[in-house]
């Protein structure tokens, strides 16, 4: 039976409506820096794994033990404390997830120098390399790190002159003699995390070692099991983003963990070395977004070997980042069941790169998908409300200070009581019991007006349609701002599309008349449920094409864009919204 925190909360109810939440359980304390606990591991278990990744992500494991990693990281500390890199001049890597990118990370933290992991699509997918120019200019690197050069050549160019560069094979010899640094302070900035720049140019989210470690004792106290055993990860998700970086990582160091790195990723041609790599080193929990749970749920099904070893591992499933469907989560629980005769919980948390990121957690059995959660220990929650929602604001030591030489979009972050606004509508379980959970409503930016001056709750509705279709719908996008009526444009999820409609690839399951129908009975449903025009779903596209990341349709976490696709399919809808009959969509009878 696994052990899971309190649920109490403490709350009050203000003469505005401003409803402020908080947990009853108080902070513990916590390091002063996480890396203190990676000496701590390094002298009691030398020989525990504390990294690994395939050679070249395909061959044999390439492990790292603690007591091997403990002189590699004071080496490189030592090296770049003498180079006199510091916050002004940070290190900034450009690669992916690799051993080698680990320890020059760690060596970093324990130096007291910055460093940001930054995606490689910027590097690599983006040819004009724009918001690389940014991040770099933005950060003004005093050494960047790439895995090898080649692949990085061009983005190079556009590193200054006097930086110092440094590749994988470099690293054995970044080290220096004399003294290990002073250890940084708790409120000294521990690395700098962009957010997505979906909407903009990303922004560097200030991250101190007192932020990462408080945010791993409050998920401690959540989920009090977890420190019964040493975890093990194999883990795709990206350094880049706040979960892999500070999460999954965090996790490992705060409980003498193994990551083992996962080179694949939730898309259907990656999935093949992520079950190759899960069967090897089965994990003891398994940390993903919806869409790599959707992806995983067809190998276990079909082989029969690959799911005992797994499900047999794990002590529970996690997922944030969007909402989980309750028919895959159905799925999976059943799945669980009837291989290893018990139910493995699932479980989600909120937060955001500015938080560290958990700050809400649904922690209890029976919590129904999509929750946000309750504010996690140590959190104070306040819910303002605006138009008609509640936006979701934040305090606490796991708050970041701010975007780093940003100083305007700082200061609009925050309101007059020193609360984090996080732009996102979190709504009421039961208004009459707020202990029963808050649910994550959507991003109040992506909320839009119709003509008729009624704002439409995106989040809501879109939950609403992914649940009466199923797994066949990955998602849908939602447009209708400044027009008379809502559309929807739907992406397929091509696995169990074609279970549904016995047939295969996505322009035959965007025609199949089994697929239509399905959606249209769908459709018709909500137009039978609509209160008005800001609930009613007048038509759907059914889409023949995946989203196209290169077009800014797909997040980090490989979640749908929704202002990416909207942007790059504006003369698609114009179309739709002149004729959605004539140009194929579904429309809402009545």
């Amino acid at each position: 039976m696994l052990t899971l925190g309190p649920r109490e909360i403490l709350w009050d109810r203000q003469d505005d409506g401003t409803l402020r939440m908080r947990s009853a359980d108080p902070l513990r304390p916590y390091p002063d820096r996480l890396t203190d606990r990676l000496f701590e591991t390094a002298a009691a278990h030398p020989d525990r794994v504390l990294i690994a990744r395939r050679e070249n992500g395909t061959g044999d494991w390439q492990r790292v033990t603690y007591g091997q990693s403990a002189p590699r990281i004071c080496a490189i500390a030592r090296a770049l404390h003498a180079r006199g890199l510091s916050a002004e001049r940070p290190v900034v890597i450009l690669s992916g997830s690799s051993v080698e990118h680990g320890l020059l990370a760690l060596g970093a933290l324990v130096a007291g120098v910055p460093y940001a992991s930054v995606t490689p699509a910027y590097s690599l997918l983006d040819k004009t390399h724009r918001k690389l120019v940014h991040v770099l200019d933005l950060l003004t690197p005093g050494l960047v790190f790439v895995q090898d050069r080649a692949p990085f050549a061009a983005a190079l160019a556009h590193v200054a002159e006097e930086t110092e560069i440094v590749t994988a094979a470099d690293l054995d010899s970044l080290t220096a003699d004399g003294d290990d640094p002073a250890p940084p302070a708790p409120d000294a900035i521990a690395k700098f995390i962009f957010t997505s720049g979906s909407t903009g140019l990303p922004k560097a989210v200030i991250v101190t070692h007192r932020m990462w470690a408080a945010n791993q004792q409050m998920f401690l106290q959540a989920f009090p099991f977890l420190a019964d055993q040493p975890p093990v990860f194999t883990d795709w998700l990206p350094w880049h983003h706040v979960s892999g970086n500070n999460q999954v990582i965090g996790m490992t160091l705060m409980l003498g963990g193994s990551l083992y790195i996962d080179d694949g990723k939730p898309l259907r041609d990656a999935m093949p070395l992520t079950v190759s790599n899960l069967k090897d080193v089965p994990p003891t929990a398994c940390f993903s977004v919806p869409k790599g749970f959707a992806e995983l749920v067809p190998y276990l099904k079909s082989d029969a070997a690959f799911a005992r070893g797994f499900l047999s591992s794990i002590a529970f499933f996690f997922y944030s980042g969007a909402s989980l469907p309750p028919d895959l989560q159905a799925e999976m629980q059943q799945l669980s069941e009837q291989v290893t005769g018990r139910r493995i919980p699932v479980f989600s948390a909120y937060g955001a790169t500015e938080t560290a990121p958990f700050s809400l957690v649904a922690n209890w059995l029976d919590a129904p998908t999509g929750l946000a959660g309750l504010p996690m220990a140590g959190v104070e929650l306040k819910l303002a409300p605006l138009a008609g929602k509640y936006e979701a604001r934040l305090r606490g030591p796991i708050v970041t200070p701010g975007y780093w030489r940003d100083a305007e979009k700082t200061a609009a972050a925050f309101d007059g009581e020193g609360f984090l606004k996080l732009g996102d509508s979190l709504g009421l379980v039961d208004p009459a019991n707020p202990a029963a959970g808050l649910a994550f409503e959507g991003r109040i930016a992506e909320d839009f007006k119709l003509t008729t001056g009624t704002w439409v709750n995106v989040g809501r509705l879109r939950d609403r349609f992914l649940t009466l279709a199923g797994l066949c719908a990955r998602d849908i996008v939602l447009t209708g701002e400044n027009r008379d009526e809502i559309g929807g444009l739907v992406f397929l999820s091509e696995q169990d599309a074609g279970d549904l409609a016995g047939a295969s690839g996505l322009p035959a399951l965007a025609r199949h008349p089994a697929i239509r129908a399905h959606l249209q009975g769908v459709l018709d449903s909500m137009a039978k449920e609509s209160t008005g025009s800001s609930t009613r779903l007048a038509w759907i596209k059914v889409l023949s094409d995946e989203p196209d990341p290169l077009a800014g349709e797909v997040t980090d976490k490989g979640s749908v864009s929704q202002r990416g696709v909207l942007a790059a399919r504006a003369d698609l809808i114009a179309g739709l919204y002149a004729d959605p009959a004539g140009e194929g969509a579904l429309v809402a009878a009545g």
